[in-house]
């Protein structure tokens, strides 16, 4: 079983990328192989929203910048894996921008193929991990949310994470981590025996 976490913070060892940590630690000790990506570290293209937004990638077929960057490298180790972390500082009460970068991308190419979707049913955990006063971190969660459910996938858990509960979050990450597995072999079993 692989685990793959994806942290889209600019630090590769700020708040977002230790909770990221966390919950792969948590994974690995309930028997997981784990990855860790540093999303900044990589070139990712904006959406052009080709013809008019009705691009071929609308139609269920790869994106026009299919090997331009490094989206299709990252998408290939999410379909590979079991499950998958996604964590994001906040910025603006919102997601990072190159968070938003990235999902807007997997949600244009993962959405139109529907039930032949990669990711759809991988199991999913969301962090937002926000400084100053903690209050947008609920909103960015929300907005996470919103990219699960067209991205298909099967919520695990999500996590607000403020300066104020970043402490206790940093446990329940790794706890969760823990659990992650635990739902994913759960799921492989349920799959097993309906199959």
């Amino acid at each position: 079983m692989k685990i793959v976490a994806i942290q889209s913070s600019p630090g590769k060892d700020g708040l977002t990328s230790r909770l990221a940590q966390a919950v792969l630690r948590g994974a690995t000790a309930a028997g997981a192989e784990t990855e860790l990506i540093h999303l900044n570290h990589h070139h990712i293209n904006v959406c052009k929203a080709c013809a008019r937004g009705w691009g071929q990638c609308r139609r269920g077929e790869d994106c026009i910048q299919k090997g331009e960057d490094d989206f299709y490298a990252i998408h290939e180790r999410l379909a590979a894996a079991d499950g998958f972390v996604f964590a994001t500082p906040v910025y603006f009460w919102d997601l990072s921008e190159s968070a938003k970068v990235f999902l807007d991308r997997l949600r244009r190419i993962e959405w139109p193929r529907k039930e032949q979707a990669p990711l759809r049913g991988k199991a999913f955990v969301g962090i937002a991990a926000a400084g100053g006063s903690g209050t947008g971190a609920p909103m960015a969660i929300n907005n996470l949310e919103r990219y699960v459910s067209y991205l298909q996938l099967r919520p695990v858990a999500q996590l607000p994470v403020s300066r104020q509960n970043k402490d206790l979050q940093m446990v329940a990450a790794e706890q969760t981590g823990r659990f992650m597995v635990e739902q994913v072999q759960a799921g492989m079993q349920a799959w097993k025996e309906q199959g």
